[in-house]
């Protein structure tokens, strides 16, 4: 049976059309997806992300435990910062990619995918390290994802954070704060899957209902709106942002997928390390690129990729681009493809249509406003 966030109930009563992801009843849509995508790229939105998973690490290891079982450098982190990061396996495939918080040496919060987080939970549990304990927080933990470039001031006006103004002010990209509230933790980062300016709020799910309310009331005059699952796919894949199952996979390595700036060799062991040496040493057999298609159709995922005949690939996402109005698709194709080749073809229903290399990510976000 499909679980339900806190906040199932406001999306049905708010018109979502909720649907099974990742094990969760979630809204796909409100409004529509071409509207909900524009209103974040103009003004802002709310998601409930609470489907994501949260695990906490402890322990005076806690943060070489983290480098050890993520690829990114988590010591290097000052206390209050985040990173983007995969977990590998040992055969250098990504098991899920991450966001790693640091409150401290002894105290790491990692955030899983949905789909994900029990199969994270127990691979870090396998590792077991003295003096480090690994626990589940997801079902403890509730989020929102306010998203768009009128986000900051959603947050000041709605009073969520009342007494802390300064620091979302002064927050900057991929960092973090928390406080008390009525006796639990609140955590405030300035992270986000859209490619805009957003902030992520994790809070306990007894507390997310009048926050989320407080956040609509506040921001009726600035154009606020709930956003649904569909928005938030288009909204990444304009970005170029990963998504776990697509451009990342236990059949994809981070080399592959364009995240070699998050694989930290010279941090000391970690794993998967010895795989992925091999293959940088050796270069990857594939890459992730960019295409626009140029005739009438829609990529989608696992369409194949053809260059001059022969089949170089396939469709890790495809979409209708409300951004740029036109249909888009990031693909992996062999590395043998030499870069100038610009014009390749997309097998749709059993024809193959044009498409043109185009500049990757196609949407050049607006992060650090």
């Amino acid at each position: 049976m499909s679980k339900k966030t806190a906040l199932y109930n406001t999306h049905v009563n708010n018109g979502g059309r909720m649907v099974d992801f990742a094990g969760f009843l979630m809204p796909v849509s409100f409004e529509g997806i071409v509207a909900e995508h524009n209103r974040v790229r103009g003004k802002v939105g709310l998601f409930d992300v609470s489907h994501m998973g949260e695990i906490e690490i402890t322990g005076d290891r806690a943060a070489e435990f983290a480098d050890y079982v993520v690829t990114n450098n988590v010591g290097s982190l000052d206390d209050g910062q985040i990173c983007y990061t995969v977990c590998c396996n040992n055969d250098g495939y990504v098991l899920d990619d991450l966001l790693v918080y640091k409150f401290s040496p002894s105290r790491i919060l990692i955030v899983s995918n949905a789909a994900n987080y029990e199969k994270i939970f127990r691979h870090l549990s396998d590792v077991q390290w003295e003096d480090v304990e690994v626990n589940n927080l997801s079902e403890e933990t509730a989020q929102i994802a306010i998203q768009g470039p009128r986000s900051r001031r959603l947050i000041i006006e709605s009073g969520i954070c009342r007494g802390s103004e300064d620091k979302v002010k002064n927050l900057d990209y991929y960092r973090f704060f928390s406080f008390e509230k009525d006796g639990k933790e609140i955590i405030f980062s300035r992270t986000g899957y859209t490619g805009e300016s957003g902030f992520e709020i994790y809070v306990p799910p007894g507390q997310v209902k009048d926050i989320w309310n407080n956040l609509e009331n506040a921001g009726e005059k600035l154009g606020v709106a709930p956003i649904g699952l569909g928005a938030r796919d288009t909204l990444r894949f304009e970005s170029g942002f990963c998504l776990y199952g697509n451009e990342l996979g236990e059949d994809i390595s981070p080399l592959e997928a364009r995240l070699s700036w998050t694989v930290k060799f010279d941090k000391g062991d970690f794993i998967g390390r010895s795989a992925l040496a091999e293959e940088k040493e050796n270069r990857p057999a594939r890459k992730l690129i960019g295409l626009e298609l140029t005739e009438r159709g829609i990529p989608r995922t696992g369409f194949k990729v053809f260059q001059d005949g022969e089949e170089v690939g396939y469709v890790t996402s495809g979409n209708y681009s409300p951004t740029f109005r036109k249909p888009l698709a990031i693909a992996l194709i062999k590395r043998s493809v030499p870069k100038n080749i610009k014009d390749f073809k997309i097998e749709i229903r059993g024809r193959k249509l044009g498409a043109k290399r185009i500049k990757f990510p196609f949407y050049k976000g607006r992060v650090k406003d």
